[in-house]
């Protein structure tokens, strides 16, 4: 039988673990080519999901394992630690809200075992559940990345992704820390096929999400992918450089052959401001790659695991 790890992600999801549980115990309960690990990672939550971990750990229907963080530290690095944890000959990411059945990872794993040239099965949604306006946002970003970076992002691809022990050793090499998991599996590359699907309403709770959240990840996204921002500050500088001389050859002829007066104050006033915003803009631009280099050098612990809870043992 294969070993399928689960990495489920958990923060304030009390009212949706045992529930989680419940589905996944369902959906493999009379399987006999799959057992499941379920590995649970309490990042930082503020509520009784902890607990509620707590008592799940002591079932004795599947290997459950429980890391607790010391704080919060992001998805990001929550699915790093699921990565170390896992010891399956398949792994899933997936979502503790119920957004994401479990009963489908199950046809990702059929999907594996019968192509084997597949090393990993992707869910991307079909169907948008967020406004028009989040929707043309997040479909601009993926058009930016696809432009921009080496890797190429596919458009709605989620998380929920399923992949062989190969391709976990291959995203645990990848140890940085300002982490854009959706780029990391692009880079490492393997053969991905992609699935549709339509997420599920939460059960209870809200999204962790909202718009600074979405712009700060797709910050990391463009800033840790792709050099081009960068280049881009460069031409701007030549580009300006060559407007303004030949500004200033225009202002010569005018003044020097034609003797029209040439008015001072607001010209000078537009142009300061109008150079002044370009550098703080191509500053800024240079500080977010200074700012990762600088969170790199420290080599800091991408997380730190509190407590660690297992019935495997």
């Amino acid at each position: 039988m294969k070993k399928i790890s689960m990495i489920i992600p958990c923060y304030n999801e009390e009212g949706n673990v045992q529930l989680f549980f419940e589905n996944a115990i369902k959906t493999y309960k009379d399987s006999k080519k799959y057992i499941i690990e379920l590995i649970f990672i309490d990042d930082g939550s503020k509520d009784n999901t902890l607990n509620e971990l707590k008592e799940i750990a002591k079932t004795k229907e599947c290997i459950v394992k429980v890391l607790s963080f010391s704080r919060n530290f992001g998805k990001e690095s929550v699915i790093y630690a699921g990565l170390n944890a896992a010891t399956g000959d398949y792994t899933v990411l997936i979502d503790a809200d119920m957004q994401q059945p479990p009963s489908l990872t199950l046809k990702m794993a059929e999907l594996l075992d019968k192509e084997e040239d597949v090393d990993c099965v992707c869910y991307y949604q079909s169907k948008r559940i967020e406004g028009k306006l989040m929707s043309k946002v997040k479909g601009l970003f993926y058009k930016t990345m696809n432009k921009i970076s080496d890797v190429e992002l596919k458009q709605g691809a989620s998380d929920f992704r399923m992949f062989r022990a190969n391709v976990r050793k291959a995203l645990l090499l990848l140890d940085e820390r300002c982490r854009f998991t959706k780029g990391i599996f692009s880079w490492v590359g393997f053969k991905t096929s992609y699935l549709p699907y339509t997420p599920e309403k939460r059960v209870h709770g809200t999204s962790k999400w909202n718009p600074y959240k979405l712009f700060k990840y797709a910050m990391e996204g463009i800033v840790s992918f792709s050099t081009k921002p960068l280049k881009l500050a460069t031409f701007l500088g030549l580009f300006l450089s060559i407007l303004s001389g030949i500004y200033l050859l225009v202002v010569l002829i005018q003044k020097i052959f034609i003797g029209i007066d040439i008015p001072g104050y607001p010209t000078i006033i537009t142009l300061i401001l109008l150079l002044g915003g370009i550098q703080l803009f191509c500053i800024g631009i240079i500080g977010e790659y200074i700012s990762k280099i600088y969170l790199e050098s420290k080599d800091r612990p991408i997380y730190i695991v509190k407590e660690e809870i297992s019935n495997d043992k």
